[in-house]
């Protein structure tokens, strides 16, 4: 099968493609023939070594298609069954390994791409607004990279849950996007500084919780939007992760309250990760949740994908396929 490697951890550039022997499932596992991969800042901090691993390793940590074979003990899943994943290592190939256990069939009317598309950003919205900082009718957010895979999926269920929502972008075709989305104001960071704007419309209020996937370029400032007893929701580090500061600031601000979380401890058991995927698909295939795939690259060109991700090229999901 065709995959992507990295052996050294280092710029686009390092992303290899080989041919490698298929793989076959063992006890609590399934083959899955992937048909869509879902491209995710995840896959660059891996590649960097920002999350380091073992080397070489397989690329990729979302993807969805159809189960080729089980191994032995497998109850979740069937041989013809249409399935997705994330959060398994290995998504860049023709062919992925996956524990059965964290496989999801997918609703009849759904195609694997969207399947792919929805799965870590989907999932990662739901339980920023429902479990993080619980979201209720009336309360004030900022949603940082508004345009992105995750901050248009959050506009739009922010919106739904009654709250104002209020977006960074950087360009006004991202800022019209957000809009659409849901958000009542889409803020040019490029030309604006959001801290003036959300204190603005806010009236010097603030806002009760702050969805921030930048991290370092923009901490200080989320923690300046905040009302008292305001949460700071650090879920992704694209600028780069936060330097290390004095937690006083967190009282000296008004009681803040800070967090770190990652999906993972939101889908640690099969009960939860079905909860979370299958009201994220069931909406998206209601069309109750619009999916937006900005583009689509053939694996062979899994380094151009990464580098217009990284440029901030890009608008929602960024998919490849085998």
């Amino acid at each position: 099968m065709k995959a992507i490697r990295v052996h050294k951890y280092g710029g686009s550039e390092v992303l290899t493609l080989e041919d490698l022997p298929t793989p076959q499932p063992g006890p609590g596992q399934a083959l899955v023939k992937i048909e869509a991969i879902g491209l995710n800042f995840i896959d660059v901090y891996q590649r960097t070594g920002l999350y380091p691993a073992p080397l070489p390793r397989l690329m990729g940590v979302e993807g969805a298609g159809v189960v080729e074979a089980v191994g032995p003990d497998v109850i979740e899943v069937r041989v013809g069954d249409r399935v997705a994943y994330t959060g398994v290592p290995g998504s860049y190939a023709e062919y992925a390994i996956v524990p059965s256990e964290r496989l999801v069939t997918l609703p009849p009317d759904m195609d694997t791409r969207s399947a792919a598309a929805a799965m870590l950003q989907g999932m990662t919205a739901h339980y920023l607004i429902h479990s993080t900082y619980p979201l209720k009718k009336g309360d004030s957010c900022l949603v940082h990279a508004a345009a992105g895979g995750v901050g248009l999926l959050l506009c739009q269920m922010t919106k739904q849950a009654g709250a104002r929502v209020f977006g960074t972008v950087s360009t006004e075709e991202k800022a019209r996007l957000a809009r659409e989305a849901g958000a009542e104001v889409a803020i040019r960071y490029t030309e604006q500084d959001f801290e003036a704007e959300i204190k603005r419309l806010t009236n010097g209020q603030g806002l009760q919780v702050v969805y921030d996937s930048v991290a370092k370029d923009t901490f200080e400032k989320s923690l300046n939007c905040l009302a008292p007893r305001g949460y700071l929701v650090l879920y992704g580090q694209s600028s780069g992760p936060v330097p290390p500061f004095d937690v006083n600031q967190l009282s000296a601000k008004g009681s803040l309250f800070l967090t770190r979380p990652t999906l993972a401890h939101y889908t640690r058991t099969r009960e939860e990760l079905l909860e979370r995927a299958t009201d994220i698909l069931n909406r998206i295939s209601k069309g109750t949740l619009k999916l937006r795939i900005g583009a689509t690259f053939p694996l062979a060109e899994a380094a151009e994908a990464h580098r217009q991700l990284e440029g901030r090229k890009t608008t929602g999901k960024v998919l490849l396929i085998p």
